[in-house]
């Protein structure tokens, strides 16, 4: 059930404790992707999984601003700070656990929200408010993860499956031609580059081109089939905390 669909009186009814919540960001993806990229993407994840399992979820609205100040030289850009991230984030989830909703996972399409996710959920489970995981869908796709870059391969392929009008064809070639090999700038495993404007001249990281409409299907399957697993691993598991030792 979406939350933004449904009334009050409709969530009351619900015989479930079990959400997700779609997170991304509105950041540019190089001139060939929209701006929501990271929330398009999420969001059919979410979606995708959630007409694969055989249990009843709640899908909350998507929190569609996030960590991406890295991106602040691309116009149209918006960030928040690491802090009001975290707090909009785990506020959010404490209003679904308020209402008994209390086993969560936060499905990610950004990169730069992990870190602060993965300690979201630490604080979350850790005070008793609810459980949460977050689930990044480009880390779950196997063997395609590792050609995951900026507005690359992955997110055009996927793009292209899931919305496939709101990529710009025409500029295809105008991004690969622009784009970076990797992500950052790197001497002595330290990354020396904090914004992708030093080393990406369109802000694109890897060759869109090599994103297509079968290939998106795949990640989508990958990526709906690995969150199934997940909520049904949260659904099932014993939440309580470990006695101190």
């Amino acid at each position: 059930m979406h939350l933004s669909e449904a009334t009050w009186t409709e969530v009351r009814e619900l015989e479930t404790d079990l959400a997700v919540v779609p997170v991304g960001s509105t950041e540019q993806h190089g001139p060939h992707a929209p701006l929501g990229t990271d929330v398009v993407t999420a969001e059919a994840v979410a979606d995708a999984a959630l007409e694969r399992i055989d249990r009843e979820v709640v899908r909350a609205p998507a929190i569609p601003v996030g960590i991406a100040e890295e991106h602040r030289q691309f116009a149209g850009t918006m960030w928040v700070t690491e802090d009001t991230f975290r707090s909009y984030v785990r506020e959010s989830v404490e209003s679904l656990a308020h209402h008994g909703f209390d086993r969560v996972v936060l499905v990610n399409g950004h990169g730069g929200n992990v870190d602060a996710l993965r300690e979201i959920g630490g604080g979350l489970t850790r005070s008793g408010e609810a459980y949460a995981v977050p689930y990044t869908w480009f880390e779950a796709v196997g063997d395609h993860s590792s050609d995951m870059g900026h507005g690359g391969p992955l997110e055009t392929s996927l793009l292209r499956r899931v919305g496939r009008d709101l990529v710009r064809e025409d500029r295809l070639e105008d991004a690969r031609d622009g784009a970076a090999d990797g992500w950052g700038e790197w001497t002595s495993h330290s990354n020396l580059a904090y914004d992708s404007a030093e080393f990406t001249a369109n802000g694109v990281v890897g060759d869109p081109t090599d994103g297509d409409e079968r290939r998106g299907e795949e990640l989508l399957e990958l990526a709906a089939d690995a969150l199934v697993r997940l909520l049904e691993a949260v659904a099932e598991r014993d939440v309580s905390r470990p006695e101190r030792r």
